[in-house]
């Protein structure tokens, strides 16, 4: 099992659909994440795309340097960006990273956002689209030249001259619900992500892209885009749940919804319809909660509970053939300490990161009375007595 993070270039803070304890997303505060990522032991990091984000491949190469393991996921837009163009782009940033790129590739579900960048396609016809670009795309990255006169583009010996460090390239990741994104999937990328449904429909979505992927004589791995929210309790992680969308009113949510409406795909209306637009059943099955998909597009369920709660279900979507976790939580540099603190000692994660035998001025954790070694085993909390 590997288990990414998320870096929020959309925003960020304690309570969705609000201004309230709302943060400033900018530099600094996105290289607190990556580095706290990178040391946590997350193996990447997913960059978000789109209008309402800041550019993912400027972000991602401006935090390589202050980092040094962590992987950056970043997108590529067929329609919007010439694929021999976006080939050198990846090559580059591979090279230069030491092989620490990986690839989202990312049609696009929002119609007026197209428009806006000038992809004036059908939902069927922007797979069609990628379907030819990752042809062109794959081929150049790898170093080798390629002509290519399709439907909706054509190169004539597209190439890149210095090709990418991970051979033949950087792993391409890559989401979508439709019947037409199972067919790219199978015969295209090496990852296909899912958002974060109930297990059976994982499972019917993992059994189909596998089936057809054989069927092209093709194997693809699975990963799953999630939110999480762990506490030592299951209360206290409900507790958070709720206090997450404290501020969210019925208006609010009727404005998302609105907004969501519009998209033509399929994996934002299946988020859509496990919430219904309402709160009155937000956990869609045992610690699955829509509660963030009132007013989030994409990714919009969390995993609640307590560390060994939430590691349970993990273990049974790894189960259906999950393996790689791109995981979230608000605000994002605390829980990212969260989540490794109190749920990576429930995970078999395929690398974990390797702690030193303290810190700077002694072991891990503070002195107790400036002298005494805290405890190196789990300490039984002491009830708060009232006064």
């Amino acid at each position: 099992m590997e288990v990414f993070w998320f870096l929020p270039t959309h925003g960020d803070g304690r309570h969705l659909g609000t201004a309230e304890q709302a943060r400033t997303v900018n530099y600094g505060y996105l290289k607190q994440i990556a580095q706290a990522a990178d040391q946590l032991g997350f193996q990447g990091v997913l960059l978000p795309t789109g209008r309402s984000c800041e550019d993912a491949w400027v972000v991602a190469s401006t935090l390589v340097p202050v980092t040094t393991k962590l992987k950056f996921l970043v997108a590529i837009r067929p329609g919007i960006t010439s694929p021999t163009a976006a080939a050198r782009m990846a090559a580059t940033f591979d090279r230069l990273s030491e092989g620490r790129l990986l690839i989202n590739v990312v049609t696009g579900g929002d119609p007026d956002e197209a428009l806006g960048d000038g992809v004036f396609l059908t939902h069927d016809e922007r797979y069609e689209v990628t379907e030819e670009f990752l042809q062109i795309w794959r081929e150049a990255v790898a170093g080798k030249a390629i002509s290519l006169n399709g439907k909706h583009l054509h190169v004539e010996n597209a190439k890149v001259l210095y090709p990418s460090v991970q051979k033949p390239h950087p792993p391409l990741y890559f989401g979508g619900s439709s019947k037409v994104a199972y067919g790219l999937a199978a015969r295209q990328v090496d990852v296909y992500l899912t958002w974060g449904e109930p297990p059976q429909a994982v499972e019917e979505k993992v059994a189909t892209v596998r089936r057809m992927a054989e069927e092209q004589g093709r194997s693809v791995r699975f990963g799953i885009r999630l939110h999480v929210i762990v506490r030592e309790t299951e209360q206290e992680a409900w507790a958070a749940a709720n206090d997450l969308i404290r501020y969210v009113d019925d208006d609010t949510i009727a404005r998302a919804q609105k907004t969501f409406a519009r998209f033509d795909s399929e994996g934002q209306r299946r988020m859509a319809e496990l919430h219904r637009g309402g709160r009155e059943k937000l956990e869609v099955s045992p610690n699955l909660w829509a509660g963030v998909g009132l007013v989030r597009g994409g990714a919009g369920t969390a995993l609640v509970g307590d560390p060994a709660t939430v590691a349970k279900r993990m273990q049974e979507y790894s189960d259906l053939g999950i393996e790689t976790f791109i995981l979230s939580g608000y605000p994002h540099l605390e829980e990212a300490y969260r989540v490794a603190d109190l749920l990576f000692p429930h995970l078999p994660l395929s690398s974990k990161a390797k702690k030193s035998v303290g810190n700077v001025t002694g072991p891990f954790g503070e002195l107790v009375a400036n002298e005494h070694q805290p405890r190196t085993t789990a300490a039984t909390p002491v009830p708060v007595q009232q006064s």
